[in-house]
């Protein structure tokens, strides 16, 4: 009995430290919490913690808190993680963990593959939501016959640098040909689909147009249906949620394998509901199926899933990596500015040698950016762009990511620096066509080295968008 009071008191001290700590430390720089979500809705959950130690254990912990003193009605409705990133528990729910594509064909639909010879696009994210690679589930299936596998930029098993050719090899595991669709041939040719019946589609997105994955399933869509072969894509969730939407659409002109279709930047839909909209939007019109997901929902970003995240690609090692990708990848298209590719931050920090980091934090601050903080910070790159060159620069806060804005922020990012370093051109670089091939247009760059302000620049693309959200909506399979 002594025992157990002891570890309880333990406990209860541990939790009231937590508590000071949060209650009493400002969130990114800033003299009190956002949304005034902090503390207070901390302090008011510790007795039921307390009280309820003997039932819990660690995989219970929900991470959600009411934003209800948000100015805007729709946060108001709806609950989300706390903006801390701290794992509290606030109840005894646990985060139910949702049912992956991969996992609905194999318990209910295998129908779909029955008899057939498959071909199956994938890498090292090909997981069931038991962490059993797809490849391996369908290689020892008795009712499937995988003949081949295809693998994206990175590689099959995703550590090849971004942008490097991959090779075509013979997968060891299951002794099956893997052809690369990152190298000599960004589609599957007719030779690597003669003898398929099936060609199945199992990638994790990440939400963001400037990403390869997502255009080596319209390739292979367009080559599914030349050949005349079933395309089924097992789904899988948007990290950024299926609710946001944000960035100019892509012009045409602009179009290349980091940006195929006229799509913005961040579309808010899962690779299903987008291999829909490529397949009717862009006349691919194969024979598509999607095999959905169940228990997803469009307001669940990645860590409300329940899953553990398996990095995309070298430098997206977490979910959230994806939002900061969405707000500096297509900058980090510039050899005039590292963003955080080679140090331990991809993509989470914005410098060069010639910054000062102070100077672009006190400018990006000043403009009072919803839901993020600039902390100026030095910084030196392993490898990479400025490799072993000290830097100044800034470190993006999310410090909430339901007012957070990547593409408006990396504007305003781009924007100030111009304004204080006007001496040092970003836009001279050789790399200029690859900037403008990211966004999806000249005209941003063009605008920002003219010095129109960044507010005017992201409404110029709102009717466009509008447009974009009416199309898209024919094709959302998730409420």
């Amino acid at each position: 009995m002594k025992k157990s009071m002891k570890t309880k008191s333990l406990l209860y001290s541990l939790l009231i430290t937590f508590y000071l700590f949060f209650n009493l430390t400002p969130i990114s720089g800033t003299s009190k919490p956002a949304c005034n979500s902090g503390g207070i809705l901390i302090q008011q959950s510790f007795q039921g913690i307390y009280d309820n130690l003997g039932e819990m254990n660690f995989t219970q912990f929900s991470r959600q808190q009411n934003f209800v003193e948000c100015s805007s009605v729709q946060l108001k409705k709806r609950s989300q993680k706390d903006i801390l990133g701290l794992s509290i528990p606030l109840g005894n729910n646990p985060v139910k963990k949702i049912k992956l594509g991969v996992d609905v064909l194999l318990a209910s639909r295998i129908d779909l593959v029955k008899g057939k010879r498959v071909g199956l696009i994938t890498n090292a994210t090909g997981l069931t939501s038991d962490f059993e690679s797809t490849i391996d589930v369908l290689y020892r299936q008795p009712e499937i016959k995988l003949v081949a596998l295809f693998g994206p930029e990175h590689g099959i098993r995703g550590d090849i640098p971004a942008g490097e050719s991959v090779a075509h090899y013979q997968d060891e595991r299951t002794g099956l040909p893997v052809y690369s669709l990152y190298g000599n041939q960004r589609r599957p040719t007719k030779e690597m689909l003669t003898g398929i019946d099936v060609l199945i589609y199992d990638i994790q997105d990440i939400g963001n147009r400037a990403y390869t994955y997502i255009y080596t399933m319209a390739y292979a869509m367009q080559a599914a249906h030349e050949q005349e072969i079933t395309f089924i894509v097992l789904d899988r969730p948007n990290p950024l949620s299926g609710i946001r939407v944000e960035g100019n659409i892509l012009e045409p002109a602009f179009s290349s394998f980091i940006g195929l279709f006229p799509i913005p930047q961040v579309y808010g839909m899962t690779v299903g509901e987008l291999a829909c909209f490529f397949n009717h939007e862009f006349n691919i019109n194969c024979d598509l199926k999607i095999v959905p997901m169940t228990g997803w929902r469009r307001e669940m970003y990645f860590e409300d899933t329940g899953l553990f995240w398996t990095p995309t690609s070298p430098h997206v090692p977490r979910a959230q990596t994806a939002l900061f990708v969405a707000t500096t990848g297509c900058l980090g298209e510039l050899d005039t500015i590292s963003e955080g590719v080679g140090y331990p931050l991809p993509f989470e920090v914005v410098g060069a040698p010639w910054i000062d980091g102070q100077q672009l934090a006190n400018e990006l601050n000043q403009r009072h950016l919803n839901g993020v903080f600039f902390r100026p910070l030095h910084f030196r790159p392993y490898y990479y762009r400025f490799a072993n060159e000290q830097c100044g620069g800034v470190q993006i806060h999310i410090t909430n990511h339901l007012l957070f804005s990547p593409t408006a922020t990396q504007i305003h990012i781009l924007a100030a620096i111009q304004k204080i370093f006007p001496a040092h051109n970003i836009f001279n670089t050789t790399r200029i066509q690859m900037f403008d091939k990211a966004f999806g247009t000249d005209k941003i760059r063009k605008a920002i080295a003219s010095g129109s302000s960044a507010e005017k620049i992201i409404l110029s693309w709102q009717n466009e968008l509008q447009q974009f959200l009416a199309k898209r909506a024919k094709y959302l399979i998730y409420k």
